[in-house]
């Protein structure tokens, strides 16, 4: 989908920067309003989100929220109880069950008036919000307007919120079940949906092609666990070279996965992979470059985002855009630091390589086989309830 003309994109670095710009966005919205996320939770932005929505509905705007059930686990059954009461529909996703924990909604995404687009990292909790140096995460997100990209966002939310309550609808969770995970090539600001499955999601198809050809390769990942193929791509553009840069988490919210990226440091190191950890703030970003082409959205470079969850991500195949990421690349790194092979063989005792030697078998076999498996008992759920 050709967006070059049509498209206007402002990159949203700070927590600072995407909220104002989203709650503007609602206040001004007259007709439609539909909200994703994983994390929505109670605390100061939350109920600034909550407020402005409430507003929306009650001036008479179409709203639509969806959470995910595990991601907002905190947050309580009636927060959104005055919203419901305004006429908003809101929804869980995936309510929770020990059987179907695995699957979850990832997505970050917020449509105003079928126009106004916001896609990123971005959760809607109090640890965003702030520079990402002195205070609150370290994320990205843009800001796009662009009514045929919004279209195409917007049918992707009605699916997802129509099969977020697994206890009805079967006949759609068997559709969405059976989707095989492929895409189409486009030129530019093209949509990649992921959902569970085996084999390349759309996201990983087009990374592939990218990273065939690519010279200059930038990543920001929060979680950083890529599959074995992403592995060997990253190194043969090493071989023939290229330069790859990953900017990971020297501070997570995580540490079974940021255990799990510190296993393949010194394989990546002395293959000629740059590796950087992110100092002020928790990393929670999320931003690939190859060459002049930029993806970004919700998914890190982790098999959870590649395999497991219903990710977003958006690529653009632009010169313009990908040379104000590569600046947004540079900025993080004067408040990163380099791991050098020599000082990270003298770090690594047999303790911490065996703790990270677990986290990645955890995160890398145990999780997928789990989470997978249980993917496919509700397709078959989903199957025999349509059957009945």
């Amino acid at each position: 989908m050709p967006v070059v003309k049509t498209t206007s994109l402002h990159w949203l670095c700070t927590g600072r920067e995407v909220f104002p710009a989203m709650l503007a966005a609602i206040a001004a919205a007259q007709q439609s309003i539909q909200l994703e996320t994983y994390i929505f939770a109670e605390g100061k932005l939350g109920r600034q989100m909550l407020g402005a929505l409430l507003a929306a509905a009650q001036r008479g705007v179409r709203v639509r929220v969806l959470v995910d059930a595990a991601g907002s686990w905190f947050l309580p059954n009636n927060f959104f109880d005055p919203l419901l009461a305004a006429g908003a529909a809101v929804c869980r996703f995936n309510p929770l069950d020990l059987w179907r924990f695995g699957v979850r909604d990832h997505r970050k995404l917020l449509i105003c008036d079928g126009s106004v687009i916001f896609v990123g990292g971005f959760n809607v909790a109090d640890e965003y919000d702030g520079d990402g140096v002195i205070s609150g995460w370290c994320d990205l997100g843009v800001r796009l307007e662009n009514p045929a990209l919004a279209k195409e966002l917007a049918a992707s939310f009605e699916e997802i919120f129509a099969l977020a309550d697994f206890h009805r609808k079967p006949l759609l969770r068997l559709r969405a079940f059976k989707r095989k995970r492929k895409t189409s090539g486009r030129p530019t600001g093209e949509v990649l949906l992921t959902q569970p499955g085996r084999g390349a999601s759309p996201f990983q198809i087009e990374l592939y092609r990218d990273l065939a050809h690519a010279r200059d390769v930038r990543i920001i990942s929060a979680y950083f666990l890529p599959t074995r193929r992403v592995r060997r791509d990253l190194l043969r553009v090493i071989r023939r070279g290229g330069r790859v840069q990953l900017l990971l988490a020297g501070k997570s919210d995580v540490p079974v996965s940021q255990m799990a990226a510190r296993s393949m440091y010194h394989r990546l190191l002395k293959a000629g992979v740059e590796i950087y950890e992110y100092q002020p703030q928790i990393l929670h970003a999320k931003l690939v470059l190859t060459d002049d082409t930029a993806y970004v959205g919700s998914s890190n470079l982790d098999i959870r985002s590649l395999n497991l969850n219903y990710e977003l991500m958006l690529r653009f195949a632009d010169k313009t855009i990908a040379g104000e990421a590569r600046d947004i690349f540079e900025a993080a790194l004067k408040h990163s630091r380099k791991i050098e092979l020599r000082e990270w063989r003298k770090t690594q005792t047999f303790w911490t390589r065996w703790k990270n030697h677990w986290a990645h078998f955890l995160l890398a076999r145990v999780d997928p086989f789990i989470a997978l498996r249980q993917f496919r008992t509700m397709g078959k759920q989903a199957s025999d309830g349509e059957n009945t």
